[in-house]
């Protein structure tokens, strides 16, 4: 294996910045922020959206039909008896 063309997999902190929530887990993404985390400093990255923050995760996804699409699809393509 060569040497030095590997990235640094290290223990990085991911903070989700909408929700009140950290998680610590290894990658090689590049940051220059640090958090104390379990009486330790790691490397932060800050997201915008986590499984914590997301609609399909949270159950708070909406679906809307505003226009009544299902019933007129259901109506247009329904088999006649």
């Amino acid at each position: 294996m060569k040497k030095d063309i590997h990235p640094d997999y290290r223990d990085v902190v991911f903070q989700d910045v909408s929700a009140d929530f950290t998680v610590l887990t290894k990658s090689t993404i590049k940051t220059n922020d640090t958090i104390e985390f379990e009486g330790q400093t790691y490397p932060l990255y800050k997201v915008d959206i986590s499984s914590a923050s997301h609609p399909f995760y949270t159950g708070t996804q909406k679906v809307l039909d505003t226009e009544g699409r299902v019933e007129r699809f259901k109506k247009k393509y329904s088999r006649r008896k």
